[in-house]
């Protein structure tokens, strides 16, 4: 009986479990991915963005009669979608070369924008569905990946130094003059906000790296000085607590928050001109004559820095930071191609993605998609409740403050550039980022790169 009893047992065993319903998998991978890690880091990390997000929006709705309340609402649902899907803080940019050229060029209206958004995310698209950005991302060579990020970084922080050093007239993307130092967009408060983020954030977290023994080298480092030490718990306890305390400021939240502030105090009237409610979204007429100069003037220069920015290199960043996480060079370009050619018809600022945004929010303390999402809720919530009309406060927010935030984001970008280990990665990383930052185009620097790749690789058969 008990042999019975055993072989039925056995039966039911063997039995095929059925597998879980994908809507449950996707529910439990949702609710990971948006996940806050650590609850004022992430918050603190929403806010590494916004140096970059800030001055090119405003620039455009001053310059160019751009949809704030619209922008808004788009960008909102792509940083809560993009917090979902890849549970890492991917940042949603503007795209910064149809920018400028918007910027610098009073006939690039707002249908040239949307055309050349639309456009630039077609072109995305279609290599994101073929493969071909997949194939792209592991041919090109890492030291060319790091050239590129090393001249973006770089160009994010001389920006920021402008930024902190001279007032700006950002409607018309140009310098005015030296900026005073008292006043409440004075440098001595630029400095005091440089110095605060230092002293809080230091030189940011280091990525933990296992040697060949499966040990943190980190770990290793800490527990070979504190051998001997006949005060090292006592240390450790200390140590422990002022890096919790650090930790729990969310020093980017409060730089914000001090620079909203003064906004009111520069112009107490700005609030009494909110008003409530969203601004009607209408679809943009876009004529044959902006087609053609949306393709010629911002589509053609954007592309390669979408396509090498803002999908390769934001992979390869991405698994730097979080290489428990599988965030597809493919994915990245799919949803760059499907938010701009949804938004883009409506009005709002065509977005990508960038290795400088996820680079700003990681140094501030973003570490899953809550972070973003969190983001996107409070541009979602402010675009449907107080639509355009935050213009009026965002136009006198202190320029210098936005320079601070920007230039965080653009050191720690640039430090991505840090193991490239031999002198040939070195050589190359470097060739692209001195041609990308003095000829001003992402596209001739990998150029140069992958030829100087090349020819030093023809040069090594050669002399075997």
């Amino acid at each position: 009986m008990a042999s019975d009893m055993i072989g039925v047992h056995d039966l039911e065993s063997a039995k095929p479990k059925q597998p879980p319903a994908r809507s449950t998998n996707f529910l439990v991978k949702a609710r990971d991915n948006l996940t806050f890690r650590a609850k004022w880091a992430e918050i603190n990390g929403a806010m590494g963005d916004l140096g970059t997000y800030i001055p090119i929006i405003l620039a455009l709705s001053l310059a160019r009669d751009l949809d704030l309340g619209t922008t808004l609402i788009f960008t909102g649902i792509y940083n809560i979608v993009t917090g979902l899907l890849y549970g890492v803080p991917m940042p949603v940019q503007p795209m910064k070369s149809i920018a400028a050229v918007a910027i610098s060029n009073k006939s690039f209206g707002v249908p040239e924008i949307m055309a050349a958004g639309i456009i630039t995310s077609g072109v995305a698209l279609v290599l994101g569905v073929t493969g071909l950005m997949e194939l792209a991302y592991w041919l090109i060579p890492l030291s060319v990946v790091r050239g590129i990020q090393l001249a973006q970084g770089l160009n994010f922080a001389m920006t920021a130094v402008k930024y902190i050093r001279k007032e700006q007239d950002l409607g018309k993307g140009k310098s005015t003059g030296q900026r005073p130092w008292t006043g409440l967009d004075g440098l001595i408060l630029a400095i005091v906000a440089c110095c605060f983020i230092i002293l809080v954030n230091g030189s940011g977290k280091e990525i933990q790296r296992q040697n060949e023994h499966g040990t943190n080298e980190q770990q290793r480092e800490d527990e070979t000085s504190n051998e001997g030490n006949l005060n090292s718990t006592t240390v450790g306890r200390s140590k422990k607590f002022l890096e919790k305390l650090a930790d729990s400021i969310p020093s980017a939240v409060l730089v914000f928050l001090l620079g909203l502030i003064l906004a009111v105090i520069r112009k107490p009237s700005a609030v009494k001109e909110l008003r409530a409610g969203p601004e009607t979204i209408r679809v943009v007429h876009i004529s044959r004559h902006a087609w053609k100069d949306g393709f010629i003037k911002g589509a053609i220069p954007q592309l390669p820095l979408t396509l090498l920015n803002s999908v390769i290199a934001v992979c390869k960043l991405s698994k730097d930071l979080f290489p428990e996480k599988q965030v597809r060079a493919t994915s990245v370009s799919v949803t760059v191609g499907l938010m701009n050619l949804i938004g883009c018809w409506f009005g709002a600022m065509p977005c990508c993605h960038g290795a400088g945004g996820l680079a700003g929010q990681y140094k501030f303390g973003g570490r899953s998609g809550g972070c973003v999402a969190a983001l996107g809720a409070l541009k979602l919530v402010l675009g449907l409740v107080l639509g355009g009309s935050m213009l009026r406060v965002l136009v006198e927010f202190p320029v210098g403050l936005l320079g601070v935030l920007l230039l965080f984001a653009g050191v720690e970008l640039a430090m991505a550039a840090r193991d490239m280990s031999t002198k040939q990665e070195a050589f190359v990383m470097l060739v692209v980022t001195s041609v990308s930052l003095v000829g001003s185009s992402a596209a001739l620097g990998f150029l140069c790169g992958m030829v100087a790749h090349g020819l030093i690789e023809l040069r090594k058969l050669a002399l075997k």
